[in-house]
């Protein structure tokens, strides 16, 4: 039996066809993404044996500055996003403000329409750990009419995203993306150097006996949130508990493993972070939109996370993501705070 063969491209340009007034820059601009995420797992893959994974500053043998891999994976991000043509304005968790193209590349006759928001290496401190790490990306429409992107256009609330995905990179390079008709991921295959079909219309289990969550913070949580994790220990069949504790401190890779076999992560606030430590529009926004397009629930503790207006580049929230029976359970637990 032959297995059905369908490339990231192919798809994407598959999901074109089904919108009539789709002008095709969305899928070059989701293929451009891919591409860059291509050259960056290639450096993981050889981050053990190059100088690629010291301080910022060392010298490797040309007598040239080696870059930590983060860095290099937000100036590959940046360079094809802007030789791409197809974004008018990046906004990254390493750069302090946003990028606006308005260049050579910046093409005003088609009117770059597009904002692209990325972590470039989300969990880059396992780097050296040999730990899964990965990119998070998300796609919104411009709002302003003309010339070069401004803050209105980089600030706007999860619900208006087109597309949102993820890039994991570990025993194998996945790439998840969503534009708003399901889930589908694709593994890279580096034999013929394409991302090929392995999930697709991926859905997370209603409800899990899994959690995530970094319990050495245990002692800064309020009482709702310590409640919830004692409770997720308690002995009681009927409900399936104790749950499970996996946590591997990357978030790409947590959440990943729990859209596959359900679960739910939790980052919440604490006496250190008062409004949350993650990053809403590079990293809670995105994997709220997949994680919704895939039957699940996100959430602050008090309102979905696709909700929030932002109103800064680098805003933090609190997180509260997975499978929807057990998030629901968590916001009653945090009401109780």
């Amino acid at each position: 039996m032959v297995k059905k063969f369908t490339t990231l491209y192919r798809h994407i340009i598959d999901e074109e066809r089904k919108i009539p007034e789709a002008t095709g820059q969305l899928s070059d601009l989701l293929y451009d993404i891919a591409l860059a995420c291509k050259v960056i797992s290639l450096e993981v893959n050889r981050a053990g044996l190059i100088d690629i994974l010291g301080f910022t500053g060392q010298e490797n043998v040309q007598g040239e500055a080696v870059k930590k891999l983060d860095v290099y994976a937000n100036e590959i991000l940046t360079h094809v996003m802007r030789i791409g043509g197809h974004a008018c304005a990046i906004c990254s968790e390493e750069d302090e403000n946003f990028i606006p193209f308005a260049d050579q590349y910046f093409k005003q006759d088609i009117l770059n329409k597009y904002i692209v928001h990325f972590d470039p290496l989300d969990g880059s401190s396992n780097i050296d750990a040999n730990i899964s790490i990965g990119t998070i990306f998300s796609i919104y429409r411009r709002v302003s009419k003309n010339g070069p992107a401004t803050l209105e256009d980089c600030l706007q609330s999860g619900l208006r995203q087109v597309a949102a995905g993820y890039v994991v990179y570990g025993s194998s390079t996945i790439m998840v993306y969503t534009a708003g008709k399901g889930v589908h991921g694709f593994t890279l295959d580096p034999s013929v150097g394409e991302f090929l079909l392995s999930y697709e219309n991926m859905k997370i289990p209603k409800k899990s006996k899994t959690y995530s969550i970094n319990e050495g913070n245990f002692s800064k949580w309020n009482d709702g949130v310590k409640n919830y994790i004692n409770f997720l220990k308690e002995n009681d069949k009927e409900t399936s508990r104790p749950y499970t504790s996996r946590y591997v401190g990357s978030l790409v890779a947590d959440f990943h493993r729990n859209l596959l076999y359900g679960g739910i992560f939790l980052y919440p606030a604490d006496e250190k972070n008062k409004n949350g430590k993650l990053r809403l529009m590079y990293e809670a926004n995105p994997l709220s939109m997949i994680v919704e397009q895939a039957g699940g629930r996100a959430t602050n503790g008090i309102k979905r996370i696709v909700e929030i207006q932002p109103t800064e580049l680098h805003q933090r929230t609190p997180l509260l993501i997975g499978s929807e029976e057990d998030v629901l359970i968590a916001e009653k637990f945090l009401e109780q705070k």
